[in-house]
């Protein structure tokens, strides 16, 4: 039941933060930033510097929020997913999809949410065991494409990462997805150290989710 219990808190979640960064220190601010402001689900990106030690530091922090989330991002093998999920990453997302990860994550009982483009990745991952399928780059299609890519494969969940912004999220969430990657314009005022900022923009995200899913 590990797995459907993450798998359900990362829905519930809603939005999930990708970080990235310069500095171990920088990306851990920005991390406590984004939970501070409302967003309780975060992926760490492996193109950070000592990415499993901030993994290991977020989640030893957070432990006793239940609520809270931590995944690993931009995982290219096998090698680097065992890596994150010891560090204590909760799920492991990938820009493309890699069988060696899936069976990794399979093994742990982690959810793998692989990046996919076409109908038949999609369905290469469906069959590898993976629930939740990240449409990346999301900016390439845009929110109509979920009805498209839902009409042969009614049960996919799809998560949008690249291109979602507040002003669009209703428009993906009003199409059926289950969660949405946001990263850029809500790390934006990271380079110029403004981390209170970022908690202003994680809270207006989660206000804009909880108003489009009617909790507010």
């Amino acid at each position: 039941m590990k797995k459907v219990n993450i798998l359900q808190r990362i829905e519930e979640a809603g939005v999930i933060a990708v970080l990235r960064g310069e500095t171990k220190e920088e990306v851990l601010k920005t991390g406590h930033a984004v939970i501070k402001g409302g967003i309780k689900s975060i992926e760490l990106t492996f193109t950070v510097p000592e990415a499993n030690e901030i993994i290991k530091e977020l989640a030893v922090h957070y432990k006793n929020q239940a609520e809270v989330v931590i995944g690993a991002g931009t995982v290219l093998d096998a090698t680097t997913a065992r890596l994150a999920i010891m560090a204590g990453a909760q799920y492991i997302v990938s820009p493309s999809f890699n069988p060696a990860t899936a069976e990794m994550c399979n093994l742990y009982q982690i959810p793998y949410l692989p990046g996919c483009m076409t109908i038949t990745e999609m369905e290469t991952a469906l069959k590898s065991g993976v629930d939740i399928v990240k449409l990346f780059p999301g900016s390439v299609y845009g929110p109509s494409v979920v009805k498209a890519f839902k009409a042969p494969l009614p049960y996919l969940n799809i998560m949008p990462t690249g291109g979602v912004s507040i002003d669009n999220m209703a428009e993906w969430f009003n199409e059926g997805v289950v969660a949405v990657g946001v990263g850029g314009n809500l790390l934006e005022p990271v380079k110029n150290g403004d981390f209170d900022k970022v908690t202003e923009l994680a809270k207006q995200y989660m206000d804009k989710y909880y108003e489009i899913k009617g909790k507010k």
